[in-house]
């Protein structure tokens, strides 16, 4: 394919099902953490998953409050992705490779969107403190359970939380040791 016609497609292809996944990254982990289903966020994370999750839910069962239905449509949705990338950057790669690359990717991406909700949970709470809304409150069930163990050990330093801080930098390290990262963005 041609050079600038290959990168709009990879852009479009790779975004729109960037979006998808960290919707579903989501739903993930809002079981995993027991979040209230009743915050409109929720309910749109649960109703934008729920087509592809209805029927495998039934047959695969759950493990604690891990959705392994939801893991599997994750890391398909994420091969079907890669391979297409792959198709149209026109490479002879491997099905064990792309499902490396699948792998890695999810990894990435998991650690790239908790980067942005740390993120903005901490400019949230740096504007409105007191503010309390679906967003703040599907942030703080999403993100409390890496920030408690960190604010244990660091106290806030005159009224300023530097977990968040600590947390990105973090997780920033971790995905830039993945070798994804500098393949596939």
């Amino acid at each position: 394919m041609a050079g600038n016609t290959a990168n709009a497609l990879l852009f479009l292809i790779n975004t729109l099902f960037g979006l998808y996944l960290a919707i579903v990254i989501l739903r993930i982990n809002l079981q995993l953490v027991r979040a209230d289903f009743f915050n409109p966020l929720a309910q749109f994370i649960w109703q934008a998953t729920q087509p592809l999750l209805q029927i495998p839910s039934r047959y695969i069962p759950r493990w604690r409050h891990l959705d392994i239905a939801a893991v599997l449509l994750l890391f398909i949705i994420a091969f079907i992705n890669i391979r297409l990338d792959i198709a149209i950057m026109g490479w002879a790669v491997g099905i064990g490779p792309s499902l490396l690359i699948t792998v890695l990717k999810v990894l990435v991406l998991a650690l790239n969107l908790y980067t942005f909700t740390i993120l903005a949970q901490a400019i949230m709470s740096w504007l409105g403190p007191n503010v309390h809304g679906p967003a703040s409150a599907l942030l703080w069930n999403i993100n409390e359970p890496f920030l408690r163990p960190v604010r244990r050990y660091i106290p806030p330093l005159g009224g300023i939380d530097l977990s968040p801080l600590l947390i990105i930098l973090g997780l920033q390290v971790v995905a830039r040791l993945i070798p994804l990262h500098y393949v596939f963005r």
